[in-house]
């Protein structure tokens, strides 16, 4: 395998994955990317990152664009192709990384140094963590949950070649409520590590 890694981690909302994927990248120290990617991208090509923050990892709306020849007009489209650009790159320059969605289980596969992990969480635990986080209702988390697992499931399914979730296409399926944010972060490191040494 060499000496790179590349963690790509995809959750459903309130799974608290984004908080694991930062555990591990502390831990293991490597560079975090996430939605602070956009502000790398916006300093490279020279456009304000705000332009586009409401739309990160959003399907595109396909009442509202259109593709000709190859070439999208939806500012979700573009912004997907820019992410996965850099993904590329920071792979090929050899660097070793944790990256959250961004499809990046697909975009990277090429890489034998790629780790992919999927966290989710029992209804009930994911439900308790948006309620407290938010200050929310238990009728509003739930709707902010399935909203956003709708986003995540669409965009995933249109960039990637197989359905957000199913646990084939991963190499860890792992459920966050069952040993908590703290265990399975490290329960996923001395996985990762054990791939390494293989």
């Amino acid at each position: 395998m060499g000496n790179q890694i590349i963690i790509s981690i995809s959750r459903e909302y309130g799974s608290e994955g984004h908080t694991i994927a930062k555990q591990i990248a502390k831990d293991m120290g490597l560079p975090f990317y996430n939605r602070n990617m956009l502000d790398e991208i916006a300093k490279e090509k020279g456009f304000d990152p705000a332009a586009f923050a409401g739309v990160d990892e959003k399907p595109r709306n396909k009442l509202l664009s259109r593709r000709v020849k190859g070439y999208s007009n939806a500012t979700e489209d573009n912004l997907a192709q820019m992410q996965f650009e850099f993904l590329r790159k920071k792979a090929a320059s050899g660097e070793s990384f944790v990256v959250l969605g961004r499809c990046s289980e697909t975009i990277l596969k090429e890489y034998d140094s790629l780790v992919s992990i999927f966290v989710t969480g029992n209804k009930d635990r994911k439900l308790k963590h948006v309620m407290e986080k938010f200050s929310l209702s238990e009728t509003a988390a739930t709707a902010k949950i399935a909203k956003h697992d709708v986003y995540r499931r669409r965009y995933h399914n249109h960039y990637s070649d197989f359905k957000w979730g199913d646990s084939r296409n991963y190499d860890v399926c792992i459920n966050s409520s069952r040993i908590g944010v703290e265990r399975t972060a490290k329960l996923l490191e001395e996985f990762i590590n054990n791939i390494k040494d293989a």
